[in-house]
C-alpha cells in the first residue's frame, strides 16, 4: 500500500537517459509518504491506428493534470507497444492465478491511467478532463477507489482496508528502500528506455465482507497474522520483525496466515511497494483495488502470489479483474522507443 517519498534518488538514472523530468520531481506513482486518498483507475484500449500520436496525446494529457491536488500517471499494457518495439522484458497479459475468476470486461487493457487526488470530486473532474482529451482511446474498464483513514506513521503511509485492518506496515520506510524495490536500475536486463520505470500490478479483489464480519476478532487476526492495529501476534510492534523462527510449529502465527505466507522470512521482505485502494460498487461488489510496483514481476508480485496459494484468507476473496502494466520513467524519452 502506501510508501515513503521516492525523493530524487530514483530520478538520477532517468535523467541519465535524457528524461525531461523536473528536478526533484518524483514520479507520480511513488510520490509522497502516503498516496492521495482518492483514485480513478481507467484501463483504455487503442481505438486509433496512429499509435505514436495516441501515446503522445495520452502522455501530455496526463502531464497536464499532474501536480497540486492531483498525482497522475499512465502505464503501458502489452498492447500499447508497437510490434517492433523493444519492450519491457516481463510485460505481458496478467495470467489467471489459482482461485481467480477474471472478467474480461474488468481485466487487462492497452493503457492504464491512474489519477489520484485529495477529494473524490477533484479526482473525478480530472479524470473526465483527461478522457475528453483522448479520442484515440476507448475505456475498457474503470473503477473508483478510496483510502479510509489515510495517514502517515513512522514514515509509512497507512490506511484501513475493507476487512478493518491497517495496511501499509510492510512497505519500506525510506526513499532508498522504495527505489530499491520499485525502480528499474541500469544493470537490470531491460531495454535502456525502461530504466527508471516500474512494473505495476492491479488486482480487483472482491471481498466477502459479510462472511468475514461473522468471524471473531481473534480468528480474523490469526487469518491475517497481525492485530488490527498492525502489531504482530507475538506482541512485537508493527515496525519490528516478528519472531517466526521462534514459532516453528505455527502456534502463534499459523503457517497459512496471510503475512506468513506472503513473507515467511521477514528479514527479506517481498521486493515490491504496495499502494492499494478500497472500492465499493454496491452491497454485492466491494473490496480492494490491490496495486503494487516493482522492478521485477517474477521476484515481486508473482513470487508472493504463488506463496499465497492455500492461505486461510482465500475463502473470503475473489480476484475478478486487473492487469499487468509498465509505468515509463519520468519524461518523454520513452515515447520514441515504445512507438
Amino acid at each position: 500500500m502506501a510508501v515513503a517519498a521516492l525523493g530524487t534518488g530514483g530520478l538520477v538514472v532517468a535523467a541519465q537517459r535524457g528524461a525531461s523530468a523536473r528536478p526533484g520531481h518524483a514520479p507520480a506513482h511513488l510520490r509522497g509518504t502516503a498516496p492521495l486518498p482518492h483514485a480513478q483507475i481507467l484501463a483504455l484500449d487503442l481505438a486509433d491506428q496512429d499509435r505514436h500520436a495516441a501515446l503522445h496525446r495520452a502522455h501530455h494529457a496526463v502531464a497536464a493534470i499532474d501536480g497540486g491536488e492531483i498525482a497522475a500517471w499512465l502505464a503501458l499494457g502489452e498492447g500499447a507497444l508497437a510490434p517492433q518495439a523493444d519492450g519491457p522484458r516481463q510485460l505481458k497479459q496478467m495470467p489467471s492465478f489459482a482461485g481467480d475468476v477474471l472478467d474480461p470486461s474488468r481485466s487487462h487493457g492497452d493503457l492504464l491511467l491512474q489519477i489520484t487526488g485529495a477529494s473524490a470530486h477533484v479526482t473525478q473532474q480530472a479524470a473526465e478532463r483527461t478522457l475528453r482529451a483522448l479520442p484515440q482511446w476507448r475505456v475498457r474498464w474503470r473503477i473508483e477507489g478510496v483510502r479510509p483513514e489515510n495517514r502517515t506513521e513512522g514514515d509509512r503511509g497507512l490506511a484501513r482496508n475493507p476487512f478493518h485492518f491497517t495496511e501499509g506496515h510492510g512497505n519500506p520506510a525510506s526513499s532508498a528502500g522504495v527505489t530499491e524495490r520499485a525502480v528499474i536500475p541500469a544493470d537490470q536486463d531491460e531495454p535502456s528506455w525502461a530504466v527508471g520505470g516500474s512494473y505495476q500490478v492491479i488486482r480487483i479483489i472482491r471481498l466477502a465482507t459479510d462472511f468475514w464480519d461473522r468471524e471473531s476478532l481473534h480468528e480474523q487476526e490469526r487469518i491475517i497474522g497481525r492485530r488490527r492495529d498492525g502489531r504482530w501476534l507475538d506482541g512485537s510492534p508493527s515496525d519490528e520483525q516478528p519472531a517466526f523462527a521462534a514459532d516453528p510449529h505455527g502456534k502463534t502465527t499459523p503457517f497459512d496466515a496471510h503475512v506468513r505466507r506472503a513473507a515467511p522470512d521477514r528479514r527479506r521482505p517481498p521486493p515490491m511497494v504496495r499502494r492499494s485502494y478500497n472500492y465499493h460498487q454496491g452491497t454485492e461488489d466491494q473490496g480492494l483495488i490491490f496495486s503494487c510496483f516493482q522492478r521485477d514481476l517474477d521476484k515481486g508480485f508473482e513470487a508472493v502470489q504463488h506463496r499465497l496459494q492455500g492461505e486461510a484468507m482465500a475463502k473470503y476473496t475473489l480476484t475478478v479483474g486487473g492487469g499487468y502494466f509498465f509505468v515509463p520513467p519520468p519524461g518523454d524519452a520513452w515515447l520514441a522507443a515504445a512507438t
